[in-house]
């Protein structure tokens, strides 16, 4: 730490490196400084450090001004502020070193949020250096904090799924990837978010979406505004259309059980054999719009009449007889429906679907079951009354 009577030097020496237009921000620092009037001083160090001219200073203003009065100052802001300086180091290693440094400098501190904000980003450098225990062993310390306390800053949270997210899809986990993706996005703003980087979060999610074994219902995903990234032409002109809008159509004709549209889209030579990790999945993704196409089998038939006989469910399917009942037992563990088997009498009886997210072509289907469920129930209503027109009266 530099002798509290040389910062006035070392202002003076950054101020004259500075570019014009940044000078003035280091008069408002020894300003602030000597007057004690930290907050003040952090907001100024804040919007210097955001400026990208200040990219060459960062480094030294934070060792050596910022780190002589780092125990004064909000300590997500002393984070921020690190992590700001951080992206000059040379690379990851060095990257490594300081931003450890950092998280150690808070990590006694009162305000432990600061702590987990430096600790997922030590974790992302890890991950970057591909250290998954390091980065594993970091996140783990950071939850267990974040479980702990009662309020916590969005900006945090959001640092922490990030990474977690990160670190789910680095190991191959495609369910843990999705569910955390989806907290991290519901602590952002999507328009906070680069055009490339809603892009790429889309992308990811909808890869995550289809091929894991534990999401079987992408409603969440299909109402996100991330989603429509994956429309957005990603690179001028503006009528080049994006590389990846087929993907948005196949969570569609998922969540829509649409056979013939899923079948189009993942055939062999077809646009899926762009994603290796989908199309090495071909057979599993089979199986699970089958199971889309089961339940919305249910779904569009009335609560009294959903005995399915297994040869209109392999008509569904597109299944052979034989095959019919195992995906009826595999709809059954997964929990997307509720009911039993009759094998007797080959007909699977299904009270319960798992609720999801409707396209209009759906609206439009419940819309007339409800009006035939009007119907039916105002002709009872009707004969009850003629029947019973006598007693009634009497």
């Amino acid at each position: 730490m530099m002798d509290q009577d040389t910062i006035p030097d070392f202002l003076a020496q950054q101020r004259e490196a500075a570019p014009a237009h940044l000078q003035t921000h280091f008069l408002s620092f020894e300003d602030f400084w000597e007057r004690r009037l930290w907050h003040q001083l952090t907001e100024v160090l804040v919007a210097y450090f955001n400026d990208a001219a200040s990219a060459p200073q960062r480094i030294a203003v934070y060792t050596t001004f910022v780190a002589s009065f780092a125990d004064k100052i909000n300590q997500l802001q002393l984070v921020t502020l690190g992590l700001s300086a951080a992206t000059q180091c040379r690379d990851d290693h060095e990257r490594l070193t300081f931003l450890t440094a950092v998280a150690d400098k808070v990590k006694e501190a009162s305000e432990q949020e600061a702590y987990v904000y430096a600790t997922a980003a030590v974790a992302s450098i890890k991950l970057r250096l591909a250290d998954l225990d390091g980065a594993q062993a970091g996140l783990a310390t950071a939850e267990g904090l974040l479980d702990a306390f009662d309020t916590v800053d969005t900006v945090v949270h959001a640092a922490f799924y990030r990474v977690q997210a990160d670190y789910h899809q680095a190991r191959g986990e495609f369910g843990a990837y999705y569910r955390t993706a989806l907290l991290y996005l519901a602590c952002i703003a999507v328009s906070d978010l680069s055009a490339a980087e809603q892009q790429a979060q889309a992308y990811e999610l909808a890869v995550a979406a289809l091929g894991s074994d534990t999401i079987y219902n992408v409603g969440e995903l299909l109402l996100h505004p991330i989603l429509d990234a994956l429309t957005t032409p990603t690179t001028p002109p503006t009528t080049m259309p994006n590389p990846h809008a087929w993907l948005r159509d196949l969570l569609f004709a998922f969540n829509a059980g649409d056979l013939p549209a899923f079948e189009q889209l993942a055939r062999v030579g077809g646009p899926l054999d762009t994603i290796p990790r989908l199309a090495a999945r071909r057979a599993f993704l089979h199986q699970k719009i089958r199971l889309a196409a089961l339940t919305e089998m249910v779904f569009q038939r009335p609560p009294h009449d959903r005995a399915l006989a297994f040869g209109a469910v392999a008509a569904a399917t597109r299944l052979a007889a034989d095959q019919v009942e195992p995906l009826v037992i595999k709809a059954l563990s997964l929990g997307l429906v509720r009911g039993s088997i009759d094998q007797l009498a080959q007909l699977a009886r299904l009270h319960w679907v798992q609720p999801k997210v409707l396209h209009p072509a759906q609206i439009a289907a419940m819309k007339a079951r409800l009006q035939q469920w009007d119907a039916s129930v105002n002709e009872l209503g009707n004969w009850i009354e003629r029947v019973g027109q006598d007693v009634w009266a009497s």
